[in-house]
């Protein structure tokens, strides 16, 4: 078998460089990676990393295999590659280079490293309060009475922060875990609409904001898990609470589609609308993103922990459904959840 034929047979971006160093032969997937132009190119000008084009001086020195690392940008993404240098014996001297496609690797473990800061960021500061009012408990405040009762209410509320993050962080990990499985379960949708608005009924009242809910009158069915639908409805509307003005009004409609078009079948449109103060464009794309928050000071004063939508969104997507975010400022949001019915 010809070196071209290795070549063109390669599952990845693969290229042959002979006997002068010329790139002698190119698949589609290098093609795409590098532009046809590099064929019959020197392979120094043609790749241009230093620490790619010094491993294959020594793979044509010493004729032993080797690996390396090719970093790139494309699509506006930084990108990674493994690159697998072999020398062929009896075809003059020439090489063969694979590139392995491992952006979605990196980017993994970004995002890994970035959830762990953000959690440590999250847990630090309520920890560096409680650690410092229990200095202050022990030092000046040990005979103040009135200060002792204030500190215990402020612990208090940064050990429930705490313990809030923590719960929505096993929620959040026990979704993707099922995030695969579809729910099958025959569920009444408008069942948990009625017994999540009636849950919050108290924290509405606390706000004197009115929950209206429409269209449920009669069974929705949907396959479904309805724990994690119920969760979903209660959190979307404890936050049209929280975010909607004071003494506002809280509107969850339940719509019944033959043709859903972000379905394509059957389903169920289920809207959650508040009357607050709205979201700025540059903010919906990210709103689902873990730890995102359009004001991350007054989400944490009212308890939030920044990963509330991103279980929304888990949960959604094993539904096998779509979340979409429409606000304008001065005219509330509409968070709308689409299930496909059977």
């Amino acid at each position: 078998m010809l070196p071209a034929d290795f070549v063109s047979a390669a599952p990845v971006p693969c290229a042959y460089i002979d006997g002068e160093g010329r790139i002698a032969a190119i698949n589609p997937g290098l093609s795409a990676l590098f532009g046809t132009e590099v064929l019959r190119r020197h392979y120094i000008t043609a790749f241009r990393q230093p620490a790619l084009i010094d491993q294959i001086e020594s793979a044509v020195a010493d004729r032993q295999g080797r690996e390396t690392q090719y970093l790139g940008r494309a699509g506006g993404r930084d990108t990674s590659y493994k690159v697998t240098i072999s020398p062929l014996d009896g075809a003059g001297q020439g090489l063969l280079i694979f590139f392995e496609d491992l952006t979605h690797l990196a980017e993994a473990g970004e995002r890994r490293s970035e959830f762990v800061a953000n959690v440590s960021h999250e847990l630090r500061t309520p920890l560096t309060a409680i650690a410092g009012f229990i200095e202050t408990l022990r030092g000046p405040a040990r005979d103040d009475p009135e200060a002792q009762d204030r500190f215990l209410d402020i612990m208090a509320r940064e050990a429930g922060r705490m313990n809030r993050l923590v719960d929505d962080l096993l929620s959040l990990a026990r979704v993707e875990d099922v995030e695969r499985m579809r729910p099958e379960a025959d569920i009444d949708v408008a069942a948990l609409l009625h017994r999540a608005a009636a849950g919050l009924a108290p924290q509405a009242e606390k706000r004197n904001v009115s929950i209206t809910v429409t269209g449920c009158e009669a069974p929705a069915m949907v396959p479904g898990d309805p724990d994690q639908l119920t969760q979903v409805f209660s959190n979307l509307i404890e936050n049209a609470i929280k975010y909607g003005r004071e003494g506002g009004v809280v509107d969850v409609s339940l719509d019944r589609l033959e043709e859903a078009p972000l379905l394509r079948g059957p389903g169920l449109r289920i809207a959650v609308r508040d009357n607050g103060e709205g979201i700025d464009a540059r903010h919906l794309g990210r709103l689902t993103e873990r730890f995102y928050r359009v004001d991350s000071h007054r989400s944490r004063d009212m308890g939030g922990t920044g990963l509330g939508l991103a279980i929304v969104k888990h949960i959604v997507n094993r539904h096998r459904g779509r979340l979409r975010i429409e606000s304008e400022q001065g005219q509330g949001s509409v968070f709308t959840v689409y299930l496909p019915a059977w």
